[in-house]
């Protein structure tokens, strides 16, 4: 069991194929899709805003038809 404790460290060494810290950069292509990701966010963002208020505009104007809130006509 020694020898296997000794041995692992050698081969994940070995078998590790991962690049050098110099080799590995994320440039401009990654930092031009985040800003495009965060771009996409805030426009969604502010389109679900806007979609709110024209929902709570149109429940104000009883576009909807609300159970909750108690009828305005009388029934006969």
């Amino acid at each position: 069991m020694q020898l296997f404790a000794q041995v692992l460290p050698l081969l994940i060494r070995v078998v590790d194929q991962s690049p050098a810290d110099a080799d590995v950069k994320a440039g401009w292509p990654a930092f031009g899709l985040f800003m495009l990701l965060v771009a996409a966010v805030v426009f969604l963002g502010f389109s679900l805003s806007k979609q709110l208020r024209k929902a709570a505009a149109a429940k104000d104007a009883g576009v909807y038809d609300d159970p909750d809130e108690p009828e305005s006509h009388p029934t006969s």
